[in-house]
């Protein structure tokens, strides 16, 4: 008898846990809470995944992962999620339970140098059982260490690991699971349940809502604190970084990976009302092909095209958006006429009117300095003999209202002018375009390059005779196909080269972390984003193309490729003295009109001096010694050796002549 009673009032205990469980999942009133209002407010990156398992795997078994792993931000990234994992089961088994349920993981600045990583992952129902929080204490091991603490009446758990000192705080809010190993991420998501800011933020769920639940996962960008996350890199991050945070709100992206590893990305961006009238115009002018590759250096480390249906229309749209501003249209209004009454020109007769459906901003890998990049605007025209026709106008007349008397010059053919009317592009186009303050420029074909440096254009020339360009490069082809062939914006990196870009702008403990992990960074050689009009927000597509490292180094060229100074055989006591003597460093003078060109050592003395035409070498040669001694002298011709050159030991002495 006493064992049917134990047995009944077992059963019984029995019914009623599962009548527990039949209302808690099934006839309890839903009340779930959405994962995003959780996420703290300054997010620079959200990404999100539905199937964060099956999702996870697919990328670690990647040969990009496989290979970033190896670096320690992407190995701390990856013990991170695991030991999010570790915290509930150290075989997957209890996470796996957990696939199916939208899993955030996102991104925030905790300091100017460093930054925090918190997750939120939905429990759903299974979060209504007060069994769960109990049981975490019986999966952890004497490696850890639990305790509990209350913030804003909501228990924090602290999950102390006594191997790493390191604590993960954990708390169950509603039907979600927030954790991080920053414990103000955590207090913040608790802030963000009582007062929700990014998951109200109507631009954000306008984004949202676009990109839907699709493939691997998806990203979000927040662009508000974009720039704070790339200082962490560069204490001086380029103008166009400090743009993208301006004048973009939110992109959303959602992601496939090929068995390349190659990673594409598609979504939708919006952007700000308030400041930026350039792209709000570009969203209204449509679409063109990208033709600049034709002209832009293979050596191109950024290309950022602008395409239209055409640029009067653009131009149009530039000047009815601003209207919303009266003050900023009336200042524009008063520039351009001020300027037009000047030089007496007609802006949208003499540059408008030729300039075509494309317009694109070069940044090339200095062909003088390592580390430097060179900076080209480029415009296609829709006829190039107005073009040539407007412009030369436009530099008679700047020659009659103005003190500079420059002289064009003829460089292997084509010529190089000068536009001496201070900030003009910055008056027409925006602020975008300050970087071409008083620009020389030339005419390729159906382009017209602006640069303010002339030996800027004369690269550009030396590569597009060469043959030399992006159009040429059988990688930018096959990576430009993954894009459409038309586009509103388009941003082209080669990441080699624009490392070499950031690695001399960083300070020094930067620059010695760029090191260490350059090979993380390079094996991604090509990044693309394309921007398409679609209604009020542009349709967005992000490619990463990933090789083998010791690929990347061979294929694509990077500051090593920089053409150097031919070495001299110097003359001393134990060196035979030959004719390499007389092969001299190259020489880039920026002034074009300048009659000679020198340098000098550091106590003040002259190293060389020779005379010009036309910025080439033509004339009398001279060389020193640095306590002024003559070293070398002869004559050029057209930038050619000509005539008797002589060489001089530090006695003044000739010793060797060799004829041209």
């Amino acid at each position: 008898m006493t064992k049917k009673r134990i047995f009944y009032g077992f059963l019984g205990l029995l019914v009623l846990y599962l009548c527990y469980l039949a209302y808690i999942f099934i006839l309890s009133p839903k009340t779930n809470l959405q994962s995003i209002y959780l996420i703290p407010k300054d997010a620079v990156f959200i990404i999100e995944s539905e199937q964060p398992v099956e999702s996870w795997e697919k990328i670690s078994k990647g040969k990009a992962w496989r290979h970033l792993k190896k670096n320690a931000y992407f190995s701390d990234l990856t013990e991170n999620i695991q030991r999010v994992d570790t915290v509930f089961n150290d075989n997957h088994k209890l996470f796996e339970f957990f696939d199916n349920r939208s899993l955030f993981i996102s991104v925030h600045m905790i300091s100017h140098k460093d930054y925090g990583i918190f997750y939120v992952l939905d429990l759903k129902r299974i979060a209504k059982l007060q069994l769960l929080k109990t049981y975490l204490n019986t999966l952890l091991d004497d490696g850890y260490m639990l305790s509990k603490r209350t913030y804003h009446e909501h228990e924090i758990l602290e999950v102390h690991d006594r191997e790493s000192k390191k604590t993960m705080y954990l708390s169950f809010i509603k039907n979600q699971l927030v954790a991080s190993y920053t414990h103000t991420l955590v207090e913040a998501s608790i802030d963000q349940y009582l007062e929700p800011v990014l998951g109200r933020n109507l631009n954000f769920l306008k984004i949202n809502q676009k990109v839907g639940h699709e493939d691997l996962f998806r990203m979000y960008v927040q662009y508000h604190y974009f720039d704070d996350y790339i200082k962490m890199y560069s204490d001086r991050p380029s103008d166009w970084v400090k743009r993208v945070s301006e004048n973009f709100l939110f992109s959303g992206f959602y992601f496939d990976l090929d068995e390349n590893s190659t990673l594409t990305a598609n979504g939708y961006t919006n952007i700000s009302s308030v400041n930026e009238y350039y792209l709000e115009a570009l969203l209204k002018s449509g679409t063109a092909k990208r033709s600049i590759p034709e002209v832009a250096p293979n050596s191109t480390a950024l290309y950022i095209s602008y395409g239209f249906d055409s640029f009067s229309k653009f131009y149009k749209n530039f000047e009815m958006v601003q209207q919303s501003d009266p003050e900023q249209f009336e200042s524009y209004q008063t520039s351009i006429a001020k300027m037009e009454k000047f030089l007496k020109i007609d802006v949208k007769e003499h540059f408008v009117s030729w300039i075509g459906n494309e317009i694109a901003v070069l940044q090339i890998q200095s062909h003088i300095t390592k580390g430097k990049n060179d900076v080209a605007l480029v415009l296609k025209a829709n006829d190039a003999e107005a073009a040539k026709k407007n412009l030369t106008f436009v530099v008679e007349q700047i020659r009659k209202k103005t003190p500079v008397k420059f002289k064009a010059v003829n460089y292997k053919g084509y010529e190089i002018n000068f536009l001496s009317i201070k900030g003009f592009f910055k008056i027409l186009l925006g602020g975008r375009f300050d970087e071409f303050d008083k620009p020389y420029f030339t005419q390729i074909d159906d382009f017209v390059i602006f640069s303010d440096s002339p030996n800027t254009l004369k690269g550009i020339i030396d590569k597009v005779s060469e043959g030399d360009i992006l159009a040429t490069s059988e990688e930018f082809k096959n990576f430009d196909q993954r894009f459409d062939s038309e586009s509103t914006v388009f941003v082209y990196g080669n990441v080699p080269l624009f490392y070499d870009n950031m690695y001399a702008l960083a300070d020094a403990p930067t620059k010695q972390k760029m090191r260490k992990n350059k090979d993380f960074i390079i094996c991604f050689p090509q990044v693309g984003l394309q921007l398409s009009p679609e209604d009020d927000l542009f349709e967005s597509r992000l490619v990463l193309n990933y090789r083998n490292v010791e690929e990347v180094k061979r294929t694509f060229k990077t500051s090593t490729s920089v053409n150097k100074a031919i070495p001299k055989k110097q003359a001393s006591a134990s060196t035979e003295i030959t004719d390499a003597v007389f092969d001299l460093t190259p020489i880039y003078p920026t002034d074009l009109n300048a009659k000679s060109f020198s340098k000098k050592y550091a106590n003040g003395n002259i190293r060389f001096e020779v005379d010009l035409k036309d910025g080439l070498k033509h004339g009398r040669y001279e060389e020193f010694y640095s306590d002024g001694t003559r070293k070398i002298r002869g004559r050029f011709r057209d930038d050619e050796q000509v005539g008797t050159w002589r060489y001089y030991d530090k006695e003044g002495t000739q010793v060797l002549k060799k004829r041209f």
